[in-house]
C-alpha cells in the first residue's frame, strides 16, 4: 500500500447516529430476551388490565415499560417532525431527550413508591448514617438504585443547557432522590428513607451523564452546528 494514499474519510454524522441507534436497539432487545421469563409472569395480569399482579409488581412495571417503548418512540418522532417543520436545530436530539427523561425515569420512580406489606401500619424509618445501608443492598440493590435516575442524568444535559455540567447533574439527582425518600417517609410506605439511596441515585445520574457527554447541549442553539463564517472586511477605499 502506498504511503501517499489518502486516509479514508470518517463516516458522516447521520451514519454514526444510525449506527448508534441500531446498537441501542440491539442492546435493548438483548436485555429483554435475557429477562423475558420473569417479565412474562406478569404478562397475563397486564394484558387483562388488572392492577394487582401488573403495576404493583416490579416485573409488571418493567414489562409495561418495554411494551410502551414504541409509543414513546412515536411521540419522539412526532415532536421531532414538528420541530423540523419549524426549522429548529437538533430536532431529533431534543425530542428523544424529552421523551427519554420521562419514559426512562417514571417507571423507576413508580417502583420506589410501591408500598410494602406494612404500609400505613409500621412507623416511618430513616437511616442518616452514610454507607451503613450500602453493604446490605447487595449487587442487585445497588444496580437498581443506580438506574433510578440514570435516564434523567443521561438526557437532561442533552435537553437543557443549564444541566450540562456534572456537578449540576449530581445536584439534580440528589435533589430528586431526596424528594423520593421524603415522600416514602411522609406516606409511610414501609420503606427505609436512607441517605445511601440518595448517594447511589445521584451517582447513577452522574455516570449516565458522563455516558452522554458528547451530546450535551452547551449552547442555546445546536451543539454541533458549524460556526457561521465571519464576513470578510470590505476592501480599503470602498464603502460597505
Amino acid at each position: 500500500m502506498s504511503q501517499d494514499a489518502p486516509l479514508p474519510a470518517p463516516p458522516p454524522r447521520r451514519t454514526r447516529t444510525i449506527l448508534f441507534l441500531g446498537l441501542a436497539v440491539l442492546g435493548l432487545a438483548g436485555a429483554a430476551y435475557v429477562v423475558r421469563r420473569p417479565l412474562m409472569m406478569s404478562a397475563p395480569a397486564c394484558a387483562a388490565g388488572r392492577w394487582h399482579g401488573c403495576l404493583d409488581t416490579f416485573n409488571g412495571v418493567v414489562l409495561m415499560t418495554w411494551a410502551t417503548l414504541p409509543v414513546a418512540l412515536l411521540v419522539a418522532w412526532a415532536l421531532a417532525r414538528r420541530r423540523r417543520a419549524a426549522g429548529l436545530p437538533c430536532a431529533w436530539r431534543l425530542s428523544l431527550a424529552e421523551v427519554g427523561m420521562v419514559h426512562g425515569t417514571l417507571p423507576f420512580v413508580w417502583m420506589t413508591m410501591m408500598p410494602g406489606g406494612g404500609a400505613g401500619v409500621v412507623p416511618a424509618r430513616v437511616s442518616l448514617v452514610p454507607l451503613r445501608d450500602l453493604v446490605t443492598m447487595g449487587p442487585l440493590g445497588i444496580v437498581g438504585n443506580l438506574l433510578v435516575l440514570a435516564a434523567l442524568g443521561f438526557f437532561a444535559p442533552m435537553r437543557f443547557t443549564a444541566a450540562a455540567s456534572l456537578p449540576r447533574i449530581l445536584a439534580l439527582g440528589a435533589g430528586c432522590s431526596i424528594l423520593i425518600e421524603t415522600a416514602q417517609y411522609v406516606l409511610r410506605l414501609d420503606r427505609v428513607s436512607s441517605v445511601d439511596d440518595v448517594l447511589v441515585n445521584a451517582a447513577g445520574a452522574g455516570l449516565a451523564a458522563l455516558a452522554s457527554r458528547r451530546w450535551w447541549r452547551t449552547t442555546t442553539g445546536a451543539p454541533s452546528d458549524p460556526p457561521r463564517p465571519t464576513p470578510a472586511p470590505a476592501p480599503a477605499g470602498r464603502v460597505a
